[in-house]
């Protein structure tokens, strides 16, 4: 998936689940990632900053490949 600063994005549960963040960090990934949208606030590489407004949240950094286009 191509991203940019801007798009509006949702994680994918079988792509970050057993991934390599999963596995370095808590497993227990809150819903909203999942079901809300996010909007992407900045890319570094791989990875793209997330932002999901509709709950007081900290901003994530996820693999690009490990979102989607939330429709």
């Amino acid at each position: 998936m191509a991203v940019k600063k801007g798009d509006m994005v949702r994680a994918v549960r079988e792509k970050l689940e057993n991934s390599l963040e999963a596995k370095a960090s808590d497993s227990r990934f809150p819903s909203y990632l999942f079901e809300t949208k996010g909007e992407i606030v900045d890319i570094k590489g791989d990875y793209a900053l997330v932002k999901f407004g509709k709950v007081a949240t900290p901003n994530i950094w996820l693999n690009i490949e490990q979102l989607e286009e939330f429709k």
